[in-house]
C-alpha cells in the first residue's frame, strides 16, 4: 500500500508495492513524485512579530530626528545665534567701560553658548546609529560637551575674580558709566529675547520632575523620554538664571553711571568689583548640579532620581525571582538611564514569563531606556556568595 503524497508541494520519495516490480532483477523502484506547489513561495521569510515582553520595547527608530527634536534644535539654534551675538557686544562693551561685571556676564552667556551646542551637538549625534565599536551609540557626547562647558565656564570666572581681587587692592582703574548701563541695558534684553525663544507652549510634559533638567521617571505606562524638550527647558533655566544676573549688572552699572560719573563720587566704582564676586559665586553655584551629576554619569553612577531598592524590590516582586544579585544601574546621559540584573527563580518558573514581567516593569515603572536581564535557577549557596551580595551604602 502506497502512502498519499505530502501536501504542500514538496519533493517527496515513496516506495512502490511489490507489483510494480519490474526487470529481471525484481528491485524495487524508486519514484520522485514532483507536485507543483499550491501558492508561490515567497523569496523572503516575513518578520516576525514579537510579542510586547520581546526585549526591544520601543519600535524601531525612524532616521532622522522626531517633530519634537527638530522643534527643539531650530529653537536651541535661534537661542544660540542671539547668544553668540549679544555675547561678543558685551564682550566688546565690557572692554570699552573697563568693567568686569559685565565681563562676568558675558562669561555667563559662554556657559550657555557651550551648552545649547552641546545640546545640538547631541542631537545630530543621536541620528547616527550604533556600531560595533560604539554599542550604546553616541549618547554621551551630550554629557561630555556639559563637562566642558563647565570647566570652561569655571576658568574665565577663576580669571576674572582675580582681577576684581586686583581691582579692590589696588583702586586704579576708571569705569565708564554709560558704556556700561547701556551694554547691561542690552543685555537684559538679550536674556529676554532668549527666553522668549526657548519658552515652550503648553504645560511641560513632566509629570512630576524634579527639576527642569531632567526628563520624568513615571509610576504609570513608560513613554519615550524626551531629551529635545529636556534640553530646551535646561537652556530656559539657565537663561532666567543670566536674566538675574544681568538686572544684577544693570544695578550695579545705574548706581555708578549716577553716582560715579554725573556726580565724583568715585567709590561707587566698587560696585564693579563687588557685583563681580557675588555673580562669579553665583554662576559657580549654578553649574555646582551640572557638573556633580556630570561626573556621576561618568563615573557609571545610579542615576540621582533612581533608587537601588525601589528597583531591587520591584525585580524581587515578580512571581517566581527568588533573589537578585549583580543589580547595576547606571546612565549614558542625564535621561539615557539603563539596568542590567541577574534573576534567581525557582525551578517551577517560567523563565520566559519572568523575564517579560521584570522587563515590563523596569519600563513601566522606572523609565529604563535600556533592560538586560539574566534568569537562571536560585541554588541555595547563593545566600552565602560573595558575589551575589547587595553592594554596600555609600
Amino acid at each position: 500500500m502506497e502512502p498519499s503524497p505530502a501536501t504542500g508541494g514538496s519533493e517527496t520519495t515513496r516506495l512502490v508495492s511489490p507489483r510494480d516490480r519490474g526487470g529481471a532483477g525484481g528491485g524495487l523502484r524508486l519514484k520522485s513524485l514532483f507536485t507543483e506547489p499550491s501558492e508561490p513561495l515567497s523569496e523572503q521569510p516575513k518578520p516576525l512579530e514579537m510579542p510586547f515582553h520581546h526585549c526591544h520595547r520601543d519600535p524601531l527608530p525612524q532616521p532622522g530626528l522626531t517633530p519634537e527634536r527638530l522643534q527643539a534644535q531650530r529653537q536651541l539654534c535661534a537661542a544660540c545665534a542671539v547668544c553668540c551675538v549679544f555675547m561678543a557686544g558685551e564682550v566688546v562693551g565690557g572692554y570699552l567701560a573697563h568693567s568686569l561685571a559685565i565681563m562676568t556676564d558675558a562669561a555667563h552667556l559662554l556657559a550657555d553658548v557651550g551648552s545649547m551646542m552641546g545640546s545640538l551637538f547631541s542631537l545630530w549625534l543621536s541620528t547616527r546609529p550604533a556600531t560595533r565599536t560604539m554599542t550604546f551609540g553616541w549618547h554621551r557626547s551630550e554629557t561630555l560637551g556639559a563637562l566642558a562647558s563647565v570647566v570652561s565656564l569655571w576658568m574665565v570666572t577663576g580669571i576674572l575674580l582675580y582681577l576684581a581681587f586686583i581691582r579692590l587692592l589696588h583702586s586704579d582703574y576708571h569705569i565708564e558709566g554709560g558704556a556700561m548701563l547701556l551694554t547691561a541695558s542690552i543685555a537684559v534684553c538679550a536674556n529676554l529675547l532668549m527666553a522668549f525663544v526657548l519658552h515652550q507652549a503648553g504645560p511641560p510634559h513632566s509629570h512630576g520632575s524634579r527639576g527642569a533638567e531632567y526628563a520624568p521617571l513615571e509610576e504609570g505606562p513608560g513613554e519615550p523620554l524626551p531629551m529635545g524638550n529636556t534640553s530646551v527647558r535646561a537652556a530656559f533655566v539657565h537663561v532666567l538664571g543670566d536674566l538675574l544676573q544681568s538686572l544684577g549688572v544693570l544695578a550695579a552699572s545705574v548706581l555708578i553711571y549716577f553716582k560715579g560719573t554725573l556726580s565724583p563720587q568715585p567709590q561707587y566704582k566698587a560696585a564693579d568689583p563687588v557685583s563681580t564676586f557675588l555673580f562669579s559665586i553665583c554662576a559657580l553655584g549654578s553649574t555646582a548640579p551640572t557638573l556633580r551629576d556630570v561626573l556621576r554619569v561618568l563615573m557609571e553612577g545610579t542615576p540621582r532620581s533612581l533608587g537601588f531598592e525601589p528597583v531591587r524590590d520591584t525585580l524581587l516582586s515578580v512571581p517566581g525571582v527568588r533573589a537578585t544579585h549583580e543589580l547595576h544601574l547606571w546612565s549614558l546621559t542625564l535621561t539615557y538611564h539603563v539596568a542590567s540584573a541577574h534573576l534567581a527563580i525557582d525551578s517551577t518558573a517560567d523563565p520566559e514569563a519572568v523575564l517579560a514581567e521584570a522587563t515590563s516593569q523596569l519600563h513601566s515603572r522606572f523609565g529604563f531606556s535600556s533592560c538586560t536581564l539574566q534568569v537562571e535557577q536560585y541554588q541555595p549557596e547563593m545566600a552565602q556568595c560573595l558575589r551575589c551580595r547587595e553592594p554596600p551604602q555609600a
